[in-house]
């Protein structure tokens, strides 16, 4: 390997590193923008590269402030605390029940959301509802955590990185669930098996509230809710008709808010400044770092091992690859991982079940680590903000139990 190649790999693992264990309390934007900084001080990547690689994240940051704005907009008309009582209220005094409740509930914002959303949207309603039921609060957002990654391939748009990683050559809506909807099955239920399981004690010595306050719902709480309503519908439409989800997602988002600042004359000001802005640093920097690793020659070499080994089995390939993707997010972050399988499946045309298996080791792998995905991140954003710390060996302890069995199940489903 020459020095450029060698100081490109030095530089990523430094800077993926800092995202992962964030030393001095950092955030983790500001690694991964050290990293981007470092490839270009250092003459590895152009500075026009540079920019060039952060072009092809405006997709994903439109999508994201899209959900951001929704999200906290939801939370300051009060949104969250009015499904919060609702949960309580159905729960009826069981943890187990609301333990499920929530775990459903997730599964049908990832399926027709995305699990970006999950973690935005689902995250701080779910604190409100454990605060309101006078609960514990960890084991049920553990939920909101792991069924975003669980259940996020069931949908094209269930994921933005299903979108990285097919590009181009996007199934049409029946192919992707004749390919994908046993392989989601198996995710979401073995992912609810063993996490119910490592949270049976927790909850089994839980008492929650049967009631709960329930607190009247604003008009702008009602034009919040129609607006995530409103995004769920359009990001469907715009999957099955092969467009980009990011400028629908960020019209939404951007009208809702507008809509419901105005009649309720309210100053942005207040929405603004709740935003957690330095995810799009995080992932320019991502982007940044992965043009670094194409221009580096190594995608063409994986591309080359991969079809060399494709030409020998394709079924030991697509568990190879499944496993090796998973493994993978976790030292790197799944939306670079995305765009690295992307580019490597662009090149050439793959078999489908390799192809298959690379996107669920892309979108279910990021169970293991907190910085396996960006929709796990985003869940550690929300979190921190309620003031709660989840430790990065504390979420790998759990992510040991609960990836690998879902992981096998998935990719047992995908290969037949």
């Amino acid at each position: 390997m020459s020095r450029c190649p060698l100081l490109t790999a030095s530089i990523i693992v430094f800077a993926t590193a800092g995202v992962i264990i964030r030393p001095f309390r950092l955030p983790e934007a500001t690694w991964a923008l050290a990293g981007a900084a470092a490839l270009v001080l250092f003459g590895i990547l152009p500075f026009g590269d540079a920019i060039n690689g952060m072009r092809k994240g405006i997709d994903v940051y439109l999508f994201l402030i899209g959900m951001m704005v929704i999200a906290e907009l939801a939370r300051q008309e009060g949104l969250f605390d009015f499904l919060a009582a609702l949960a309580v209220e159905h729960a009826r005094g069981s943890p187990e029940r609301m333990f499920i409740l929530i775990y459903l509930v997730g599964i049908l914002i990832t399926v027709f959301l995305s699990n970006d959303a999950t973690a935005i949207v689902l995250t701080p309603a779910v604190h409100a509802a454990t605060r309101a039921a006078g609960a514990k609060p960890l084991p049920y957002l553990l939920v909101c955590a792991f069924i975003a990654n669980a259940a996020s391939f069931v949908l094209p748009i269930s994921n933005p990185a299903n979108l990285v990683v097919f590009g181009a050559h996007m199934p049409h809506l029946a192919e992707w669930l004749r390919q994908f909807a046993l392989p989601s099955l198996a995710s979401i239920v073995v992912t609810y098996v063993v996490l119910r399981l490592t949270q049976h004690r927790a909850l089994s010595v839980e008492r929650i509230e049967c009631r709960a306050p329930h607190p009247k719902l604003s008009r702008g709480g009602w034009l919040t809710a129609y607006g995530i309503v409103a995004i769920g519908i359009v990001l469907i439409g715009a999957s099955a008709l092969h467009m980009q989800l990011g400028l629908p997602t960020f019209i939404c988002g951007a009208v809702t808010a507008a809509t419901v600042l105005v009649l309720s004359r309210q100053s942005p000001r207040p929405l603004i400044k709740g935003i957690s802005w330095s995810v799009l640093p995080l992932v320019a920097g991502l982007f940044v770092m992965v043009e670094a690793l194409i221009r580096s020659g190594a995608i063409a070499q994986l591309s080359d091992t991969l079809h060399a080994a494709v030409a020998q089995s394709v079924p030991r390939t697509a568990w190879a690859a499944g496993l090796i993707t998973a493994v993978a997010d976790n030292i790197a972050n799944n939306l670079p991982v995305g765009l690295i399988a992307g580019s490597v499946a662009g090149s050439d045309q793959l078999p489908p079940q390799v192809l298959g298996t690379m996107l669920i080791g892309v979108d279910l792998g990021p169970n293991l680590s907190v910085t396996g995905s960006l929709a796990t991140i985003l869940w550690l954003v929300a979190l921190r903000r309620e003031k709660i710390d989840v430790s990065a060996w504390q979420f790998l302890w759990l992510g040991l139990l609960v990836m690998p069995p879902a992981l096998l199940a998935a990719i047992s489903f995908a290969v037949l």
